[in-house]
């Protein structure tokens, strides 16, 4: 039995998500800008445009910007093949600090979010949510030799405050630390500044999801950190495991139904799910199972 079947059979009824806020309802699909029917809807101006603008927070493998300026990471190539079966073949990319995107999608200054973002209920009241695309767990970012003995966050919690735990902004670690009471915490906007913030001794350890801290770890082999053991953080007695996906501004039900009907045949396929985000480090162990949905997750009660 493969770990993503093990997942769908016994885990989902036993893993809750943090219940943060409210659910929202969709209305018709809108124009770019959330807010106008005029000139059609998001999903016919960018087929009839053949471009659709899309915005990262540079968290990699996710997604990022390369130095020539070209969009990379496992959403991305995700992305390339839907939109493109949608008769969408230019992506343009819009990059923005991690506590921005939803608030600039809301804004019309792009129209999805690539970013692997997890599906909270608080998020869901401000935005719409594909289909589970990514599972995974978290990790903690510390200096070469693990100098506090840290392996989760409630072994950060047990040190008192004695150490510093970077966190990104809006991140779901955030909403971890908060639960926990963990105070002695500093936010970052991306992932490098946490990367950074560790390195150069500012931060002692830095949360996050561990298929991008290790991505960072194994890609920056001089800035002197190390990564733990993945794990799943439990908070009052239930373990917090993440799915993320792609986001909509609400209004854009056309647009969201096409994607996941194209999404369905990624996500439906092994093989294919691997051959386009294997290069980045992503497993089978990373599909999410076949009964897990957007309306679990959006509230908050897998029970």
């Amino acid at each position: 039995m493969t770990k993503r079947r093990m997942l769908a059979r016994t885990g989902i009824a036993a893993v809750g998500i943090l219940a943060l806020g409210l659910m929202a309802g969709c209305s018709s699909d809108s124009g770019s800008g959330g807010g106008s029917d005029e000139g059609g809807s998001t999903l016919q101006k960018a087929i009839d445009a053949g471009s659709i603008t899309i915005a990262v927070a540079d968290e990699r493998p996710y997604s990022w910007v390369d130095d020539n300026g070209e969009p990379q990471g496992a959403t991305i190539a995700m992305h390339k093949e839907i939109f493109k079966n949608l008769g969408i073949d230019d992506i343009k990319v819009v990059e923005s600090d991690w506590n921005s995107l939803i608030p600039g999608l809301n804004a019309g200054r792009f129209d999805v979010i690539s970013a692997g973002m997890s599906i909270l209920p608080d998020r869901c009241a401000k935005a719409a949510f594909s289909d589970p695309e990514i599972m995974y767990t978290t990790t903690l970012m510390v200096p070469e030799g693990n100098p506090a003995g840290l392996t989760d966050l409630d072994s950060v919690k047990a040190t008192d405050g004695d150490v510093k735990l970077a966190i990104l902004a809006g991140g779901i670690e955030a909403g971890y630390a908060e639960s926990l009471g963990i105070s002695n915490t500093v936010e970052v906007d991306n992932a490098q500044d946490g990367m950074d913030l560790v390195s150069n001794g500012r931060a002692d350890v830095f949360a996050m999801t561990a298929i991008s801290l290790n991505w960072m770890a194994e890609n920056n082999p001089d800035a002197g950190v190390e990564t733990t053991d993945p794990f799943v953080q439990v908070i009052d007695g239930v373990e917090q495991i993440g799915a993320g996906s792609t986001v909509f501004r609400q209004d854009d039900t056309e647009l969201l139904d096409a994607y996941n009907e194209e999404l369905a045949k990624i996500t439906g396929d092994v093989d294919k799910y691997m051959s386009l985000v294997g290069e980045y480090g992503f497993t089978e162990d990373n599909l999410p199972p076949e009964d897990l949905t957007t309306e679990q997750l959006c509230e908050g009660d897998l029970s």
